[in-house]
């Protein structure tokens, strides 16, 4: 037991042993004893409460990326990143895809390369739920501006679902959906048709959400979520760009 935890980065042997005899190290939810065998591919571990993760694993996380941090490692510029979020795990990780500085929600990390290509790449049109407050009162027709795709540096943004959560007085929220990700694109959408945008929260990547996960706070991704997302980008790869066969039937609703 002493040797995995000192291998996994978490303290020396005889600091190990002394985390042990302290009751601070749990497997599979029962207080560790000192020279206790395990499996790490089977037990869960913990010192502290927190899942120790076995060297060479892959790892995916869940990140509430809060307004005002960018989605790096570093920055240059020394902005906050959202690798400061993230300190406590020993293992390196980075961002999945973006979330512009001033947008928040559902931000996934991870050292499991081939799993990051698959959500991030162009041919891979995994739906991306946002939910957007806009300062004005949105029309039927910027609706369906939105909803048939417009103009974005030559290109015409692939057709989205957008619907209206609430209206009041001085301002309206929309779920919107995406199945492409381009650089600020909700936001350049809405300022397209004379809206703009107060607030953008992504809440749901493919059926995976974010859920009560607060501002700054991560989880580890569940199997079945990760088994989830590597189901949903086999199933929406699409054979090229202009082939749509394979897009959701919902998107082409109001196409």
């Amino acid at each position: 037991m002493q040797k995995f935890l000192s291998e996994c980065g978490i303290a020396s042997r005889r600091k190990a042993e002394e985390l042990i005899v302290a009751g601070k190290v749990k497997v599979n939810g029962k207080v560790a004893e000192l020279g206790q065998k395990i499996d790490p591919a089977k037990d869960r571990i913990t010192v502290k409460g927190k899942p120790v993760v076995a060297p060479g694993e892959k790892i995916y996380v869940m990140l509430y990326k809060p307004r005002g941090y960018v989605t790096t490692l570093n920055d240059e510029l020394d902005r906050k990143c959202v690798a400061e979020l993230v300190g406590d795990i020993k293992q390196r990780i980075y961002p999945v895809g973006r979330l512009d500085k001033d947008s928040e929600g559902l931000l996934i990390m991870t050292n499991d390369g081939e799993f990051a290509n698959m959500l991030t790449h162009p041919s891979h049109h995994l739906p991306k739920t946002y939910r957007v407050t806009v300062k004005e009162q949105v029309t039927e027709e910027q609706i369906n501006m939105l909803t048939a795709g417009l103009m974005l540096d030559g290109r015409k943004t692939l057709p989205c679902d957008v619907d209206v959560i609430t209206r009041e007085p001085d301002r309206t929220v929309l779920k919107i959906v995406l199945y492409e990700g381009r650089n600020r694109q909700i936001r350049r959408m809405c300022e397209q048709v004379g809206l703009t945008v107060k607030r953008l929260k992504r809440t749901e990547i493919a059926g995976v959400k974010l859920g009560m996960l607060r501002p700054g706070r991560w989880r580890y991704l569940t199997k079945a979520e990760v088994a989830q997302l590597y189901k949903a980008g086999k199933s929406n790869k699409l054979v090229g760009e202009q082939d749509d066969t394979n897009i959701p039937s919902k998107r082409k609703r109001r196409g």
